[in-house]
Formats: C-alpha cells, structure tokens, sequence
C-alpha cells in the first residue's frame, strides 16, 4: 500500500539537473502527513529487528525520514553533511563524481564505537555518496548494520556496491 501512494505521489522532472535525467522528486510526499507517517513505519517495521544505536541521515533529503524514524525507533539521529557545514571537529570522506569530486563529513563524536548504524537516504543512485557514508561509520568505528532509502534506481545497479558494507538494504519504491 504505501508503494504505491508512494509511487502516486513521486513527480518526475524530465531534464532536471541536466537534459536526459529524469529527476525523482519527492516534496509532494511532504505535503501529506499521513504520508509521512506511513513511511516512518514502513522503515520501522523493515528496520526494526537490526538492534540499531543510530540512524546516520546524508545532506540533506536524509535528514527528512531518517530523524523521523530516529524519534520513531527513540535512538540517536547524526547528519552526515557536505564538506565544511558541521561546526565541530570532523571526519571526512571523499568520493567521486562524474565530474569532478565531493566530500562529506560526520562529527568525530557523532556515536561510540561499535555503535550499529543504520545510514538513510531519499535516494539509491549509483551508490557514491552512500559508500563515502559507510566509509565515515567505518572509520569511527562503528558497524554499518544497514541502508534504507525512499527510492532506488535499480537501473544504475548503486545496491552492488553497498554489500560489502551490509546486506541489509531496504527501499520503499524500486525503478528498474
């Protein structure tokens, strides 16, 4: 059920950022309360036997869900920002584009070590940004337990990439 209202309420932009990209848009989902609270707990259920300490949201449309299910669950939620945006000491990591390179950081205090860390995000691409995330949580120390998007592009085969960091990836709606 909540697929497919997802699936309703997901906008395609044709062309967006660049022509032959069809973007994904998801703020009509944010229009929608119910919505909302209907995805929370379809992570929750999904996620919910994998004994988590943290939910670790990547900039920015991570943050939407990912801190939502966080208080749903009553755990820690930490932001994992684009280089140079947290105040305090960090840890980074770098990763490339198809042009060029981008870095993303995570608070060197963000959780314990050996913390269970979940990382969400809107989107499973090609899988760059959410590899660059699971190298930060590793780096810290803790175990990446899983990974959980609204949307995976199935096409762009991102999931392969992310096995050697967990097996548990979870989807809400998947593009093939």
């Amino acid at each position: 059920m909540v697929e497919q209202n997802l699936r309703n309420a997901i906008r395609d932009i044709p062309d967006f950022p660049k022509p032959g990209i069809i973007f994904k848009d998801i703020t009509p989902i944010l229009k929608d309360p119910q919505l909302c609270e209907d995805i929370v707990d379809a992570f929750v259920d999904r996620i919910k036997h994998l004994k988590l300490d943290v939910i670790a949201g990547i900039e920015s449309r991570g943050f939407l869900f990912g801190l939502m299910v966080a208080n749903k669950l009553k755990i820690p939620f930490v932001p994992i920002r684009k280089q140079g945006k947290l105040p305090a000491k960090t840890v980074a990591e770098s990763y490339k584009l198809e042009y060029g390179q981008a870095t993303i950081e995570v608070h060197e205090d963000a959780f314990p070590q050996g913390s269970n860390v979940l990382i969400h995000d809107d989107l499973l691409a090609t899988g760059g940004t959410v590899v660059a995330a699971a190298k930060l949580i590793e780096k810290l120390g803790g175990h990446v337990a899983g990974f959980s998007f609204l949307i995976s592009l199935d096409f762009l085969k991102g999931e392969g990439r992310l096995h050697r960091f967990s097996e548990n990836v979870y989807s809400l709606v998947r593009y093939n």
